[in-house]
């Protein structure tokens, strides 16, 4: 009876943290959805040159870079390394101060330019931080608590971090999956069960903003036999790019971040403008996580041209390295969706179905 007890205790516990980190991931979404909101109304839908969202991009991202590599560089980036170097090892005190609550509080300001000037990442980087941050805060303050006493620090970090991902997407089996094959060194049963039951009590409670690529009533079918080959050669295609995407940008970004910090205010400028350039490039196809133009081709609708793909991978580029709190979940998708620009020739309902496959495989 009084493992019962414990058990129900503790399940009570995973649940009740769950709906405080779905309310905790709002705000995130909603900034989210601000970025999209500008991206429409000051580019998609403008007539004429969008100037009024050139100077916003060109105003954000100039007073981002300066804060994010000045007063408030604790908050630059996307928050998971700490996360990642706890199981390799790192030092457990100066990560867990990495990710503190208030690392999250000095982050918020840098998000709120992300979004309103556009950059090229997303939100989940972030929302696993902020699990994360959570779950250490819970755990300082009641370190004996039965749900997690004598829980490895890296493997009770993680699931904070899978359970806030898989909360601000609201999908409780990625946030699981990303657990697993990201950021925890110990798999099995004691990593995905409490994730899943935060990740999964957190998205009853987390907003649907934010996620446009996620259309409501679209039922793609199946895929007719002769685009098989497609399908296959499109979801080769986007595997390739995603590899290529992560593997480049990474060190260049790294690269070209610490080259940042020498002149700070003139090499903020400079790249403000570059990035406000890029927008006026693609007719703002190069801001935020793409989900825009994810969404365009689930639906068989043109996402962007082939340039897009040039466009986007060089604003990614400069906002990684500019600091910018994001990850590049969202991003890599909208480029493998991309690669649909070269099937216009296809009818409308076939572009869309190969659609899932190329941005999952991307």
């Amino acid at each position: 009876m009084s493992f019962d007890r414990n058990a129900l205790a503790a399940l009570l516990t995973w649940l009740g943290l769950g709906l405080l980190l779905g309310l905790l991931e709002r705000p995130y979404q909603w900034l989210s959805q601000v970025g999209f909101e500008l991206q429409r109304r000051l580019w998609l839908d403008a007539v004429g040159v969008p100037w009024h969202g050139a100077a916003l991009v060109f105003v954000g991202a100039s007073l981002l870079l300066w804060l994010a590599w000045g007063p408030l560089a604790a908050g630059r980036g996307g928050g998971l390394t700490p996360v990642l170097a706890m199981q390799q090892g790192g030092p457990e005190a100066a990560m867990q101060e990495r990710l503190s609550l208030r690392t999250q509080l000095i982050r918020l300001p840098l998000m709120v330019l992300t979004y309103l000037a556009g950059m090229s990442v997303g939100v989940e980087s972030p929302s696993a931080s902020l699990g994360a941050a959570c779950f250490l805060a819970m755990r300082r303050r009641w370190p004996n608590h039965g749900a997690w006493a004598g829980m490895p620090l890296p493997l009770f970090t993680a699931i904070g971090a899978g359970a806030g991902l898989g909360a601000a997407f609201r999908s409780p089996l990625l946030g699981v999956t990303y657990a697993i094959e990201e950021l925890s060194c110990e798999k099995g049963l004691p990593l995905v069960l409490p994730t899943l039951l935060v990740a999964g009590s957190g998205a009853l409670v987390a907003s649907r903003l934010g996620q446009p690529a996620r259309l409501a009533g679209l039922e793609l079918g199946m895929l007719p036999g002769h685009l098989w080959g497609w399908a296959l050669l499109v979801s080769v295609l986007g595997a390739l790019l995603g590899a290529l995407f992560v593997r480049l940008l990474i060190p260049l970004a790294g690269w070209l971040g610490r080259r940042l910090r020498a002149q700070r205010l003139p090499v903020a400028v400079a790249v403000a403008g570059v990035l406000t350039l890029l927008a006026l490039l693609s007719g703002g196809l190069s801001l935020n996580d793409g989900s825009l133009s994810l969404a365009a081709e689930l639906q068989g609708e043109p996402g962007g041209t082939a340039a897009t793909l040039l466009w986007r991978y060089q604003a990614s580029l400069l906002s990684i390295a500019a600091g910018s709190p994001g990850g590049l979940m969202h991003d890599s998708m909208s480029l493998g969706s991309l690669l649909a620009a070269p099937l216009r020739f296809l009818p409308p309902e076939a572009q869309a179905q190969p659609g899932p496959i190329r941005s999952l495989s991307s």
